[in-house]
C-alpha cells in the first residue's frame, strides 16, 4: 500500500515580476516544498497574455499558455498574480467552484469583490489565501487573522504603500520636490509609469479595507475608505514638519470607535499625516512597510519589512501556497471570512483626529486673537501654537489642535477663509502617533 499523496497540480496566472519569482522559487526549491507540504507540487502551466513576450529564461516556455480557463480546470491549486479586476475575478471564481484552492496577491480585487470570493471558497470548502495582497512579505494578514484571533483589536495604523513612503522619504532626507522624487521612484522601479493608484492613496485604501475587515470582523468595502494621496505635499510641508519634530507619512488607519451601546462603528481612512520622528513609523525608510496593531491583551505589535517587489512578494505567495498544499494533504481548511460583528463604517462627522493647520497671516497685533475666536466658534481648541515671520512677507502661524471631528475642521477652515487677516491656508495635515 502506497501512502504517498498524489502530486498537487499548481497553475500560475500571470508572469510579471511576482509571477516570475514564484515560478523561479517553485522550480528551484521543489524538494523543500515537497517536504514542507507532504506532497510534490507540480507546476502544470503559466497563463500569460502574450506567448511571444520576452521573459526571464527561468520561465519554461513549454509551460506557457494563453488559455487560463483550460489551465485552472485541471489544477488543485491556483496562484493568481495577474492583477486587475477582470479576468482575474472570473478566473478565481471558476477555480474555486471547480474545487481548487486559490492564492492571490490581488488587493484591488479583494477590496472590491472580497465577499463574493469568500462565499465561493466557503461553498466549495476550499482555501482562499491572500497574504501577499497587503504589505508584500510582511505577514500581517496571518498575524491579524490567526495569531490575534483570541484578542480584541482596537486600531490598526500603518505604512502599506512602499512607493509613497519612498517618495516622502526622499523629499525629507534629500530635499527633493515631489516631482523629482516620483521620477526617481519610477527610475528605480518602485513606481509605475502611471503612479495614480499609489500617489492618490488608492492602493493603500484597498489594503486598508482588507485589514479593517480582518481586524474588526466586518465587511469593509473599498468604497467605505476615504483616501487622500500625497500629490499636494510640498517641500514647504516637509520643512515645516521637521521644525516641529515630525515627518510626513502616508498612513492607512482603521479603528473601532466604541459607543455607549458597546457597538460603535469602524473608521477607515488613508491620508498623509505628521508622525513624530521618534515614533516607530517615523523611522520607516525607503520603500518599506510597517503596520502597528493595537490589541486589548497583546498591546501594540509592529509588523515591518519589505512591502513590494517581485522577490519579497513571492515569499508571501509561496507561504500561502505551502499552507494551502498542507491543507489539501491533511483535509484541513483555512479560516473562513469572519464578519459576525457587522460594524458600520463611520462618516466624517463621526471621525475625530488631531490636526495641524499652517497658514500665512497678516503680521500685526491682534491677529492671533481673531484666529482663535474663529477656531473656538466651531468647537476646535488649540494644543500648540507657533508663529514666525516669513522672509519679506507675512507671518506664518502653525496651529496644532486637540482631537476634533472632520466636520468641525471643515467648518473651522471655512471660517478662517473669511478672515481678512488670514492670507492663505498653506496646508492642513492630521497628526498621528501622539
Amino acid at each position: 500500500m502506497n501512502d504517498t499523496p498524489a502530486p498537487l497540480r499548481v497553475a500560475v496566472l500571470g508572469c510579471g515580476a511576482v509571477g516570475t519569482e514564484v515560478v523561479r522559487r517553485l522550480l528551484e526549491h521543489t524538494t523543500d516544498f515537497s517536504a514542507r507540504t507532504g506532497a510534490h507540487l507540480e507546476l502544470t502551466g503559466i497563463a500569460v497574455r502574450s506567448l511571444d513576450a520576452v521573459r526571464d529564461p527561468v520561465v519554461p516556455r513549454g509551460l506557457l499558455t494563453d488559455d487560463p480557463a483550460a489551465l485552472i480546470a485541471d489544477a488543485d491549486l491556483v496562484v493568481e498574480v495577474m492583477g486587475g479586476i477582470e479576468p482575474a475575478r472570473t478566473l478565481i471564481l471558476d477555480a474555486l467552484r471547480a474545487g481548487a484552492g486559490v492564492i492571490t496577491a490581488n488587493k484591488a480585487l479583494l477590496a472590491r469583490h472580497g465577499p463574493e470570493l469568500y462565499e465561493a471558497a466557503d461553498a466549495a470548502h476550499v482555501d482562499l489565501f491572500y497574504e501577499a495582497a497587503v504589505a508584500g512579505a510582511v505577514p500581517v494578514v496571518r498575524g491579524v487573522r490567526e495569531s490575534l484571533a483570541g484578542d480584541r483589536i482596537n486600531r490598526v495604523l500603518g505604512i502599506v504603500n512602499g512607493t509613497t513612503n519612498y517618495i516622502l522619504d526622499e523629499m525629507t532626507t534629500n530635499e527633493l520636490d515631489f516631482a523629482a522624487a516620483l521620477r526617481q521612484a519610477q527610475d528605480l522601479g518602485y513606481a509605475e509609469s502611471d503612479p495614480t493608484a499609489d500617489v492618490e492613496g488608492l492602493d493603500a485604501a484597498a489594503k486598508a479595507a482588507i485589514l479593517a475587515a480582518l481586524a474588526f470582523h466586518s465587511r469593509i468595502a473599498f468604497s467605505d475608505v476615504s483616501a487622500e494621496g500625497i500629490t499636494a505635499i510640498t517641500s514647504e510641508d516637509i520643512a515645516s514638519a521637521a521644525q516641529t519634530g515630525h515627518v510626513i507619512k502616508l498612513l492607512a488607519v482603521a479603528e473601532h470607535r466604541h459607543e455607549a451601546d458597546g457597538r460603535g462603528g469602524v473608521a477607515v481612512r488613508v491620508y498623509p499625516a505628521l508622525v513624530p520622528v521618534e515614533h516607530p513609523l517615523g523611522n520607516v525608510r525607503g520603500p518599506f512597510n510597517a503596520v502597528l496593531v493595537e490589541a486589548e491583551a497583546a498591546g501594540t505589535l509592529m509588523f515591518y519589512g519589505a512591502g513590494a517587489g517581485g522577490v519579497a512578494t513571492s515569499s508571501a505567495v509561496l507561504g500561502d501556497l505551502v499552507a494551502a498544499a498542507r491543507n489539501r494533504v491533511s483535509g484541513g481548511k483555512a479560516p473562513s471570512e469572519s464578519r459576525y460583528a457587522e460594524l458600520t463604517p463611520l462618516g466624517a462627522d463621526q471621525i475625530h483626529s488631531r490636526f495641524q493647520i499652517r497658514m500665512a497671516i497678516a503680521d500685526r497685533p491682534g491677529v492671533l486673537a481673531e484666529v482663535a475666536a474663529a477656531v473656538a466658534e466651531h468647537g476646535v481648541s488649540f494644543e500648540t501654537v507657533r508663529q514666525q515671520g516669513l522672509p519679506g512677507g507675512p507671518a506664518e502661524l502653525v496651529i496644532g489642535t486637540h482631537e476634533a471631528s472632520e466636520s468641525a475642521l471643515a467648518a473651522t477652515l471655512a471660517a478662517l477663509d473669511t478672515l481678512d487677516v488670514v492670507l492663505r491656508i498653506s496646508s492642513v495635515l492630521r497628526v498621528e502617533g501622539i
